[in-house]
């Protein structure tokens, strides 16, 4: 870690260089050490509350200003959070703004399909059903991740891998109020967009396992978030609306801390958590975000709810999920085996 550096992007002394090709130079991630699946868990646990607490601050905007909207939220998150990036990138880590022109398309990809179309998807399952059933079915993508990781990224299937998704979905299910609250509302265009976010959502997981060893955190961020203001921009018809909710004063401040905490902060560290564990295990850490956003409402009087049996016992399987997932590594860790060398396969 260097002074003036945010923790949670730093790498292993040694874990960035910078390769030439023909004049384009990138940079990216060199496995010199290997990972470390505590800082991993940590991470992705950061990314969780990150999450939740851009989901309250959006609840508190929509509940309190009948100005802003889901996806004008997001566009202007977007473009304040890439903003903040180029400024810091451009002051402190300006070799990290450098790619070659051929991994252009695949970051856009990324930004698109992985950053913006999750809040966009997930925003219409919300308007077509409700926040329960857009929860729960957006958390479905760690079926998903598990199938596309052990199926193309070498992921291994143990047993604590199951067994810790049908956890975390169940706890999800449970936290959210689909079964015993509010319930599910189901239609089909409904689930046709629930469904989506969840393809979104673990398309990104995969996306930032893929590029983990190619790119640092900071430049798959920065161009991806700069995508997802594109694709924002084209789906307004212009800055116009971002600017708009902007004008006001509150909302600026309340959109900055989002584009920070709720945005670069908890985007960031799930990517830099996905240099130390697999993405299943990722994505499974990160349903701590309904269980955190839960307990959280219990202490903020605008958003007031308390926990009814079900959900605590449901963030108390999702908790236990985490817990699973991180078994093989206790366990190898207790017999002064490598976690690394017994749960990740070797590269290439």
């Amino acid at each position: 870690m260097r002074r003036g550096s945010i923790t949670i992007f730093s790498r292993p002394a040694g874990s960035a260089r910078v390769a030439s090709h023909r004049n384009n130079t990138r940079v990216t991630a060199d496995p010199v050490s290997g990972p470390r699946p505590l800082r991993g868990y940590l991470l992705a646990a950061v990314a969780a509350a990150g999450w939740a607490a851009g989901g309250l601050t959006a609840k508190l905007l929509f509940v309190t200003s009948d100005q802003v909207d889901p996806a004008t939220l997001s566009a202007a998150r977007a473009l304040l959070s890439t903003a903040m990036l180029l400024v810091y990138l451009g002051v402190f880590r300006r070799r990290e703004l450098l790619v070659r022109v051929r991994d252009l398309p695949f970051l856009a990809i990324f930004g698109v399909a992985g950053l913006a179309l999750v809040h966009f998807t997930y925003f219409a399952t919300i308007q077509a059903t409700n926040v329960p059933t857009a929860i729960l079915l957006e958390y479905l993508a760690p079926i998903l991740v598990l199938g596309v990781s052990v199926a193309f990224l070498g992921e291994r299937l143990t047993w604590a891998l199951p067994i810790g998704v049908i956890a975390s979905v169940t706890g999800c299910a449970l936290m959210v109020g689909a079964i015993g609250g509010e319930g599910l509302r189901v239609s089909a265009t409904g689930i046709a967009w629930g469904l989506s976010s969840a393809v979104f959502f673990a398309l990104y997981t995969v996306l930032g396992k893929y590029a983990a060893p190619r790119f640092s955190p900071w430049t798959l961020l920065t161009y991806g978030l700069g995508a997802a203001t594109l694709f924002w921009l084209v789906y307004l018809r212009g800055p116009g609306p971002i600017f708009h909710i902007l004008s006001n004063g509150r909302t600026f401040a309340a959109v900055a801390v989002m584009a920070l905490v709720s945005t670069i902060v908890p985007f960031g560290a799930f990517l830099a958590a996905l240099h130390h564990i697999d993405a299943t295990k990722a994505s499974i850490t990160a349903t701590l975000e309904p269980v955190l956003a839960g307990i959280a409402t219990y202490f903020i009087a605008q958003l007031y709810a308390p926990l009814t049996a079900l959900q605590l016992l449901g963030g108390a399987l999702v908790i236990l999920a985490v817990i699973v997932a991180q078994w093989p590594h206790l366990m190898a860790a207790r017999a002064g085996r490598s976690a690394s060398s017994a749960e990740l396969p070797p590269p290439g």
